[in-house]
């Protein structure tokens, strides 16, 4: 939003400072993000050219003699077409910044003859795109003295940051009124009286939505006849072009003037080009209208439009109609004020990719009071500049505005914002905003009526919010946070402390962290389990972005792809983040997951004299996925692996992490070929998932101090066994079965060798093992190692059927 100082001074009677008022703003949160304070224009001066001769090399050119009044006169050389004798205009010495070329001024000589400034024109002082000549100022105008003040061209502008909460704020009347509640100034009455008329509007007005939902909250219409078109006032063109609107004629200034001057958008149509009534309805399928921006935009049943009994004559709400254009023929004009729905106004304009003024003050909610005021308001000023006789408006639709009433315990600017705003300095900064405040049956509470402008206030944190900006934010002490009530007390929450544990893990494995979007194509989600119609997005910022994402690997893998693609084919990446079940906050979930491709292994990838290194596979995945696990804080030694893995896995070269028969913290494997080909990524890949909020919390300690460190001194043994089994069942089934043999003095076991041959028979294999075995009481005699060595036994043939091998 910009504007300028004294169009600011047209709402707010005002003694301060432009300092006082920038700083001002921003404190009630109105943030300014740049100030033009005009000092490029203040080194030209007005002078006068004495003398104008035809140059001596040059036909096009002429030697100016030039007084700036200082009494020397200046020579100048110039290819202006209106140079004369006689001819006041705008001067830069040598040494000046010109801000419509970027170049600062020197003295040079031009084809042989030396130039000491420049007489300058519109374009080169960014006045207008005006350049077939030089400023051409009255003969009265004062010689020596700076052309910006007497011009009236040093008015500051100011460029302000809104928020889109703010749409009262989109009009200058509205930045005064703030600025008027926080003490700086008074804000000024608006003459909004009607403009008596004469007769009708003889083009009537409809609104046709049949049995659908009205677009069109209210319309109000009016007819100007005998009107004179033309360029718009000196100073309304000077206040459009300081905040960089380009004045065009009179009757479309006015509606540019008033949207920023009032926030009330306005159209305009030459009511000669207006066949028969205004009918606002939904655009047809197919339906075409060429817009003010000359392009042709092609509209659809969700879209509103003005038509008339030729077709479309204006997209509402976002632009007019070229067809009905007002130019400097007009002299019949038709003044349109209406009320648009803001959320379809925003889907239309994004939907045709306009961006107007118009659209972004419809979109985020105009004050619906000054519909008709305003085109009571531009009435008026097209009366004055253009002359004409009005008729009576007509209006429909509008049903009026029925003010939102709010229960506001004035303790509640205390409870949220600990400061100490006394009740009747609360009250009366909400009755200086517009708020109507009434007593209250209820001790310490007003009843706060919101008004018009202010659709963004619907709370009593919103009116916290109100009392505060004003108040003063930097009122706020400043406080320390509480320490916690122990030295080494927790700061972060268990999910927090697991994902910084989970990424850490990875990172030391090799592994480099990628960011991928939340958001995966349907296709995609319908691979890993996704794709339900609950976690669609209604408006995708991109066709394959459709889906929020059920798990983080597809575009963990798209990823890896895309590396390959730039001749990186050996990554490993991971992510920590959250995926998506369904729509509920109990089916968002934190997951840790991660691929490797090619021979991104953890020893390092690519080739080495020493042989070229294998390509990932299964155990690299699974490794990456109990490393994490771990880190998290899952008691690993106590963790199932199954089979089972999810379908985008290969089946036999994946599996299930599990803790007890249900709790299912995770899978792992090389991902199955119709996968790579579905998400069309060339492989080999293999990846992990793990779910971070799965894992039990840990059992409260009494203290987190290290337990001391317990050692043995007696001498740890290791012993082999070998055990024929089916070929079906699983390594970790026997390993489970000889650990739970003695489980204090079995420390640890590992499968050091698998066989299968003919010898063993038909459908078996040979599973060789090595059990660490850790006495602590006392050295183990050898009958107490046989014991050991047939309870082992007996407990694997009892779960796994194996007997040792002769």
């Amino acid at each position: 939003m910009k504007l300028t100082l004294s169009w600011l001074k047209d709402h707010l009677e005002t003694h301060a400072s432009l300092d006082e008022i920038v700083e001002r703003l921003t404190s009630i949160g109105l943030e300014v993000e740049a100030v033009d304070d005009k000092a490029p224009l203040r080194p030209f001066v007005i002078a006068k050219v004495l003398t104008a001769e035809k140059h001596p090399d040059a036909d096009k050119l002429r030697v100016l003699t030039v007084e700036t009044g200082t009494g020397n006169p200046i020579q100048v050389v110039c290819g202006a077409p209106n140079a004369r004798a006689g001819l006041v205009g705008a001067f830069a010495a040598p040494g000046t910044y010109i801000p419509g070329t970027g170049i600062t001024l020197g003295i040079g000589k031009i084809r042989g003859v030396e130039s000491r400034g420049m007489m300058c024109s519109e374009r080169e002082l960014q006045l207008s795109d005006e350049h077939d000549g030089i400023i051409e100022l009255p003969e009265d105008a004062p010689v020596g003295e700076a052309f910006a003040p007497w011009a009236k061209l040093d008015d500051p502008a100011i460029e302000i940051n809104l928020t889109p909460n703010r749409p009262d704020a989109t009009a200058i009347r509205g930045i005064a009124r703030d600025l008027a509640a926080s003490g700086l100034g008074r804000l000024k009455p608006l003459a909004d009286e009607p403009v008596p008329g004469r007769g009708d509007t003889p083009v009537k007005l409809r609104l046709d939505f049949g049995d659908t939902p009205s677009l069109c909250r209210g319309f109000a219409l009016r007819l100007v006849r005998g009107v004179k078109n033309g360029p718009s006032p000196k100073w309304m063109q000077q206040r459009l072009l300081a905040i960089g609107l380009r004045p065009i004629n009179t009757l479309v200034d006015i509606t540019n003037y008033l949207t920023f001057d009032l926030g009330r958008p306005l159209h305009v149509f030459d009511a000669a080009k207006v066949k028969g009534d205004l009918v606002v309805r939904r655009a047809r399928e197919g339906e075409k209208v060429l817009a003010l921006d000359g392009r042709e935009y092609e509209l659809t049943p969700g879209m509103c439009v003005i038509a008339d009994d030729s077709g479309v004559e204006s997209i509402a709400g976002v632009m007019g109609g070229e067809h009905s254009g007002c130019d400097e023929n007009t002299t019949d004009v038709l003044i349109e004020s209406a009320l648009w729905e803001p959320l379809n106004i925003a889907r239309t304009g994004r939907a045709l990719g306009i961006v107007t003024d118009a659209r972004y003050r419809f979109e985020r909610g105009v004050d619906p009071e000054m519909m008709v005021p305003g085109l009571e308001i531009a009435t008026r000023m097209v009366l004055e500049l253009c002359g004409g006789e009005p008729t009576e408006p007509e209006v429909v639709g509008y049903k009026g505005y029925a003010a939102p009433v709010i229960d506001f315990p004035l303790s509640e600017v205390k409870r949220l914002t600990d400061l100490d705003v006394p009740e009747g300095e609360a009250v009366g900064i909400l009755e200086r905003l517009g708020f109507g405040v009434e007593p209250s049956s209820k001790q310490g509470h007003r009843r706060v009526a919101v008004p018009s402008w202010r659709p963004d206030v619907d709370g009593k944190a919103d009116l916290v919010e109100e009392v505060m900006r004003i108040h003063g934010v930097d009122e706020i002490a400043p406080a320390p946070l509480p320490g916690h009530e122990a030295v080494n007390g927790k700061i972060l929450t268990t999910l927090q402390i697991r994902t910084r544990a989970a990424k850490r893990a990875l990172a030391v494995r090799g592994m480099m962290e990628a960011v991928t979007w939340s958001f995966i194509p349907a296709r995609h989600a319908e691979i890993f389990g996704g794709g339900r119609p609950e976690l669609k997005l209604v408006n995708p910022i991109a066709a394959d972005m459709s889906d929020m994402r059920p798990s983080l690997l597809p575009g963990l893998i798209a990823a890896a792809q895309r590396n390959a693609d730039r001749g990186h084919a050996d990554v490993a990446l991971f992510e920590v983040s959250d995926i998506y079940e369904g729509d509920n906050p109990d089916q968002q979930a934190r997951a840790a997951a991660g691929v490797r491709r090619g021979t991104a292994g953890l020893e390092g990838s690519g080739r080495h004299w020493a042989g070229a290194a294998s390509q990932v596979g299964v155990f690299d995945a699974k490794a990456d996925a109990l490393a994490a696990l771990e880190a998290a804080g899952a008691p690993v030694d106590k963790l199932q692996i199954e089979a089972g893995a999810p379908g985008w896995y290969h089946p036999g070269r994946s599996g299930v992490i599990k803790l007890g028969p249900k709790t299912v913290l995770g899978h792992f494997g090389e991902f199955h070929p119709k996968t790579l080909d579905a998400l069309d990524v060339s492989g080999p890949l293999s990846g992990f998932e793990v779910f971070l909020d799965a894992i039990p919390e840990p059992k409260a300690k009494a203290t987190r101090t290290k337990p001391k460190l317990e050692l043995s001194a007696f001498q740890a043994v290791k012993r082999d066994f070998a055990f024929v089994v089916d070929r079906a069942v699983e390594a970790g089934a026997i390993m489970k079965a000889a650990g739970a043999a003695d489980k204090k003095l079995i420390t640890g076991v590992s499968v050091f060798d698998v066989f299968e041959g003919a010898a063993l028979g038909e459908g078996k294999k040979s599973v060789a093992i090595e059990v660490a075995i850790q006495p602590t009481e006392r050295t183990l005699t050898d009958e107490d190692f046989e014991e050991l060595a047939v309870r082992i036994a007996e407990n694997v043939k009892k779960q796994t059927g194996g007997v040792l091998r002769g």
